[in-house]
């Protein structure tokens, strides 16, 4: 049947399409002009043909297209007009065509389904977009129906019927069993195309009861379920071995259309046993190369992107020891249409002619139809211009009201094209898009081309001048472009100047200039030549060029026409390139390349390495000390010193060093005068007053220094007042009434003179007060006393000696020395954050106050009581310091629940002023910690009894306990969780009715009324008879952690010598567990070198045995103390009264041991010794009497798939067929193979009767969230 006509989305902008006119008129790719045109609209994006869309969101139907003027935009639903206008929950978007219908507000997708179509309309003509047709997503749920347990022979064949719900668009199917698990396929067992699972023969592990097959519907992110399919395999000996049978396709033949582009998938699914082979041929041909995939084990052969080549027979064999059977799939390709020639955009000038072609070939042959702005063309407004001719449209002599937009349409019974392609008709002036004045320049004896890029309808006619009033160009020396360019193939010195462009039509003329230079071009006049080199020798390349004036040439080498090697050896002269210390990589081809912005040049040659001739062994050494050193042109100031160097012993020497001694100051002492270069072997020295100086020369090579050389002879230089003063002066007073100001004495050289001495003055800042001075000598500090408390002085020393004073010094601000501050900081406010934190507010003490430097404040804060146990302890006080003027702060690490005080103090350089006075705050109650201990004892058939001890810190009053627990099967996958609250009075629990010889995880902890504190876990298992627990096992973790280490303890039970090892980490890192061994057999360790305030996990295993661990338990190290002013520990008073605690507790023990032992028999006791059967007689759970025990019952193994029910849950009925019923929409992903990776979520879980999760079959909803 033939589709409907419907119009393709061109995606082409608009400068792409201007870019595409076939006619002589060819618009530049100029943005300005571009904007300035007049254009028919184009559409440039719209929605696919067949658009589905989500239900649940809004429906956005897209159409934007672009013209000049810009397009208007309308709409039609199901062919008629849509007004959008009478419609509140449909809007369209600005100076768009886009449609938006607001579904999430009200609306239902189900109302706008239909088909969809956009024109979009501008004075030049109206482009329109193809019919889209909107339908809504859907994804049904499975049909109710009754499913009968499948009985199959072993070795017969087998298929299970999925059946999905048809959805929009269809779904994917899968199957899995009850855990979510994909089931495993094979040669044997696989699914088909149709979702059914195929077994080609069955096999006693096939018996289950869980075959579930699985639809997935992508566009809903939904998933539909089907109800479970039994398979019971029965055996019957011998089993019967069996030809090959096709399950699908069936009979011997049968056809299969496909279209061109897609892919083929062909599938033959065969039962036999031993398990049939499937192998593929084409009858006349073979399989297409790189495009034929085998999948499914053979069974399905996948060709890709189909052509009509790919007709044929395909025949598949089946076969296996027995015999073979075989399938022939007649296959034709049919194609929907595809373009030869697509109609391209028009743009012609008035009275031009023209021709639009629209070309396609499909099977069958497409039929061509044209429309003239979304009209049928034979019903639209007539145009003389205007001639159909089949799959042709033929203009000629166009007027501007030509200008239209047509579409073609190419269709058949598989589907259709369409291509709007416009008629532009423009009438335009010429311009010249060229930038006018515009410089080229070339080197001479190159071509020139000069641009002169125009447009204008009618085409203009361009002409080129030389210079302003020069002749118009014509002659062989000069190639004129269509483009307008002109082109002087040989430009030599002559063809330099002004050149001018004239574009003319009959609607007007234009010019513009452009300039010509012509350089010379770049030569190199001396190339680098051939050179053989010995190894270790020396070479250079010589590249010595000549080149325009005005250009600015970059010289480049290259070795084998690549970068030189990153070596120092290589030296880039300014003509040329040397190699030092040639070696034999350095063999090869240099060459030298010469750039300019208009040219290049380059020249090559080869260097040859040989080896050198046999020389001696090289000795290096450091080389020999200079000697004959002298004095000459000796000044007040300076003397030249010059000497000869010593052998440099094979090595280069790279540098001298000249030291001096100062005889009359410190004689002996050799110190750093000056270095200069290896190749200088004089200096000028640079000298200082009232030394007596001598010089002596050390030789450096890279091997090291020579010895000194002899010292010169002494010169002595005359005196003179210093040059400079000591350095570093400073003013600190070391007590409230004094004033230390000390500096750094000059040295002996720096005297210039005899009687070397210091003028040291101060006066007090800010104060119209003379400087006080005093002349001291042989020190370097001067004490003024008697000063007011921590002032401002300024002080300055000046050095002085015989010959007069050093320049004026410099002046520094000191201060008089620090007391003690007097003022206590004031309004001190606390505010608590949190139960571990705390904000303390105070107001600054005035500076006069301080009396010093104020280095900031103190907070001290002390825990005075626990709120929840009343009890105080020793005072244990904190100390926190805030740098500078601040006036807040935050105390961290405080214990939730408790009473502490502060106060706060000012510190200056002297020490701590007076305390505030005690502010008391009190912290709100936090969540507990993990309790203390958890033990799991009297594992019977069906109970455990479990006891605890309460959080060592309860950090508030305790609410209540929460008890977690839930089995563990062989594969450590976890059941059902079951929660329990216990009041917080309560440290002891007997948990009955559990299922016999099950391993169960146990999750326990505290409350308070801020909520659930960090737990303790622990597993134990009831037993399978009433005999002791399997061994081995480690219980009963238990952990005391302080700031930076924690005590493990732990039970054991099981063989002899075990060696035990202990895992930590972060709680809560995916990080690796860290492993710490344990010496000898102990059932402690200590793990050291934790972070304060950490929390931590901990578990506890035995080497050698796999897999043996305990169960994880958590806890949490100690915050980082602030600095403490009393360690309780060491008090003498404290280690007595502990000791007198412990000597009281061993009485009392001591005491109930004896007691215990002198009670008499209980009643159970007599009761027991009463009956003489050893047969146990589990009591009655509804009225507590003995019943009899049955062993054929209660040690039945649990049915796969069921759960008992424990005396605190009623089943609910039976789970629905599809996991709709649960949740809107799936939260967790399917992986690629199907495999189930998250959970679903949405409606509110179905409550359990009594607060419990039921023990039902298996649901997947409840299935998966028993697994969270």
């Amino acid at each position: 049947m033939t589709k409907k006509m419907s119009i393709s989305t061109s995606k082409t902008s608009l400068v792409l399409l201007l870019c595409q006119i076939i006619s002589a008129l060819d618009v530049p790719l100029d943005s300005k002009l571009l904007e300035e045109l007049s254009q028919p609209p184009t559409i440039t994006q719209q929605s696919p043909k067949d658009y589905i869309v989500d239900p649940r969101e809004n429906i956005v139907i897209q159409c934007e297209a672009k013209g000049k003027p810009p397009p208007s935009f309308s709409w039609t639903r199901n062919g008629t007009h849509f007004d959008i206008d009478k419609d509140a929950q449909v809007t369209m978007k600005p100076n768009s065509g886009t449609l938006v219908i607001n579904i999430m507000n009200g609306g239902k997708a189900e109302a706008y389904e239909g088909v969809y179509q956009c024109t979009a309309r501008n004075e030049r003509g109206a482009a329109i977009s193809n019919n889209i047709v909107v339908r809504p997503s859907r994804s049904p749920l499975w049909t109710k129906e009754k499913l009968e347990p499948n009985h199959v022979r072993e070795g017969d064949s087998l298929v299970l019927h999925c059946r999905p719900p048809v959805g929009l668009p269809p779904p994917i199917i899968f199957w899995m069993d009850n855990a979510f698990q994909r089931l495993p396929q094979s040669e044997r067992v696989s699914q088909g195309l149709n979702g059914d699972l195929y077994f080609s023969n069955v096999q006693p592990e096939d018996t289950r009861e869980d075959y579930i097959c699985y639809a997935r519907f992508n566009h809903t992110q939904t998933i539909q379920q089907k109800q479970p399919i039994s398979v019971k395999v029965f055996s019957t000996k011998p089993v019967t071995e069996r030809q090959p049978v096709l399950l699908t396709p069936t009979g011997s033949t049968s056809t299969k259309v496909e279209l061109r582009g897609n892919v083929l998938l062909l599938e033959c699914i065969a039962a036999g046993l031993p398990t049939p082979v499937i192998r593929w041929i084409k009858e006349g041909g073979e399989l297409p190369a790189n495009r034929t995939f085998f999948e499914n084990f053979k069974k399905t052969l996948k060709i890709i992107d189909v052509s009509e080549a790919d007709s044929g027979n395909y025949k598949c064999i089946a076969r296996n020891a027995l015999g073979s059977v075989h399938h022939v799939i007649s296959v034709t390709v049919k194609a929907a249409p595809y373009w030869i020639t697509a109609p391209r955009n028009l743009v012609l000038s008035p009275g031009e002619d023209g021709t639009l072609i629209c070309r396609a070939n499909g099977n069958p042959k497409p039929s061509i139809s044209w429309l003239a702005n979304g009209v049928p063309i034979a019903i639209a407004p007539e145009d003389p211009s205007r001639k159909v001719d089949g799959d042709t449209i033929i203009f000629s002599h166009v007027q501007e009201r030509s200008s239209a937009v047509y579409q073609c349409n190419a269709s058949n019974e598989y589907g259709y094209l369409l291509a709007n392609a416009f008629v532009n008709v423009l009438a335009e002036p010429p311009r010249i898009l060229t930038p006018a004045n515009k410089l080229y320049q070339v080197i001479a004896d190159s071509p020139a081309l000069l641009d002169c890029a125009y447009f204008g309808s009618p085409k203009p006619e361009i002409e080129w001048f030389k210079g302003v009033k020069g002749s118009i160009l014509r002659g062989n020396e000069y190639v004129f472009h269509d483009n307008g360019t002109l082109e002087i193939p040989v430009a030599q010195k002559n063809n330099a100047g002004t050149y001018t462009c004239v574009a003319r039509n009959e609607l007007g003329k234009i010019q513009n200039e452009v300039q010509l230079e012509i350089k010379d071009p770049t030569m190199i006049i001396k190339q680098p030549e051939y050179k053989v080199i010995q190894r270790y020798g020396q070479v250079s390349f010589e590249c010595i060029i000549k080149h325009d004036s005005t250009l600015l040439p970059t010289v480049t080498w290259l070795k084998d026409n690549d970068e030189l090697p990153d070596d120092e050896r290589f030296l880039v002269g300014k003509d040329n390139l040397t190699i030092m210390n040639v070696t034999d990589k350095d063999d090869g081809t240099y060459t030298c390349i010469v750039n300019t912005t208009l040219d290049s040049v380059s020249a090559s040659a080869v260097l040859t390495v040989v080896a050198a001739p046999p020389t001696p062994a090289i000795i290096y050494a450091r080389p020999n000390p200079p000697f004959d050193l002298e004095l000459t042109g000796q000044l007040e100031r300076s003397i030249d010193l010059s000497w000869l160097p010593g052998d440099e012993n094979n090595s280069p020497i790279t540098s001298f060093v000249i030291e001096f001694e100062d005889a009359l100051h410190e004689p002996g002492v050799w110190r750093y005068q000056t270095e200069v270069p290896g190749s200088q072997t004089t200096a000028q020295l640079k000298l200082s007053p009232y030394v007596n100086y001598s010089f002596r020369v050390i030789a450096v090579n890279r091997i090291g220094r020579s010895q000194p050389s002899e010292p010169s002879e002494q010169y002595l230089t005359k005196s003179a007042s210093p040059d400079e003063n000591p350095a570093n002066v400073q003013g600190i007073g070391s007590e409230p009434d004094n004033l230390v100001i000390t500096w750094e004495p000059l040295k002996g050289f720096q005297s210039n003179g005899p009687g070397l001495q210091y003028k040291v003055s101060w006066r007090q800042k800010d104060v119209d007060d003379e400087w006080t001075s005093v002349i001291v000598a042989n020190v370097s500090k001067y004490i003024v006393s008697g000063t007011p408390t921590f002032v401002p002085y300024e002080v300055k020393v000046q050095a002085l000696n015989d010959l007069g004073y050093a320049p004026e010094p410099s002046e520094v601000i000191g201060h008089s020395g620090e007391d003690l501050p007097m003022v206590a900081p004031g309004n001190v406010q606390v505010h608590v954050i949190n139960s571990t934190l705390a904000k303390v507010h105070w107001d600054p003490v005035p500076l006069k106050s301080v009396r010093g430097h104020l280095q900031g404040y103190k907070v001290y804060y002390w825990k005075v009581q626990s709120l929840s146990r009343r009890s105080r302890r020793h005072v244990e006080k904190k100390i926190l310091t805030f740098r500078g003027n601040k006036t807040f702060g935050m105390l961290p690490g405080l214990e939730p629940y408790s009473s502490y005080k502060l106060n706060v103090r000012v510190v200056n350089g002297k020490g701590e002023g007076p305390a505030s006075p005690d502010k008391v705050f009190k912290t709100p109650e936090g969540v507990p910690s993990s309790p203390s201990f958890l033990k799991i004892t009297n594992p019977t058939l069906d109970s455990l009894t479990l006891e605890w001890g309460s959080p060592t810190h309860p950090n508030g009053v305790l609410t209540s306990y929460t008890l977690k627990f839930q089995p563990i099967n062989n594969t450590h996958e976890l059941g059902p969780l079951v929660e329990i609250r216990i009041p917080a009075n309560e440290s002891s629990l007997i948990l009955k009715n559990l299922n016999y010889s099950t391993r169960y995880k146990f999750y326990f902890n505290a409350q308070t009324s801020v909520g659930s504190g960090s737990q303790i876990t622990e597993e134990a298992v009831t037993i399978m008879d009433e005999v002791q627990p399997l061994y081995p096992r480690i219980r009963n973790v238990t952990t005391a952690a302080a700031e930076t280490y924690a005590n493990i303890s732990w039970e054991y039970e099981g063989p002899d010598h075990a060696n035990f090892y202990v895992e930590y980490g972060v709680a809560g890192s995916k990080e690796d567990w860290k492993k710490e061994i344990v010496n000898g057999s102990r059932s402690f360790f200590v793990l050291k070198g934790l972070t304060p305030g950490t929390a931590y996990k901990v578990r506890v295993g035995a080497e050698g045995l796999s897999g043996f661990r305990s169960s994880e338990d958590v806890f949490e190290t100690g915050p980082a103390m602030a600095s403490r002013q009393v360690d309780i520990a060491t008090q003498g008073w404290f280690i007595g009264l502990m000791c007198a605690v412990a000597l009281l507790i061993l009485i009392l023990l001591i005491v109930c041991f004896i007691r215990r032992n002198k009670g008499g028999k209980y009643p159970v006791k007599e009761k027991e010794d009463a009956h003489a059967d050893p047969e146990i007689q589990p009591m009655k759970e509804d009225d507590g009497t003995f019943g009899e025990y049955s062993d054929a019952e209660d040690h039945k193994p649990l049915k796969k798939g069921s759960r008992t029910p424990s005396d605190r849950t009623v089943k609910k009925e039976d789970s629905d067929d599809s996991l709709v019923d649960y949740g809107e929409g799936v939260n967790g992903q399917f992986n690629e193979d199907g495999s189930f990776i998250g959970q679903y979520s949405g409606k509110k879980e179905k409550e359990p009767a009594e607060g419990n999760e039921s023990s039902e079959a298996p649901s997947p909803v409840n299935a998966m969230n028993s697994f969270v």
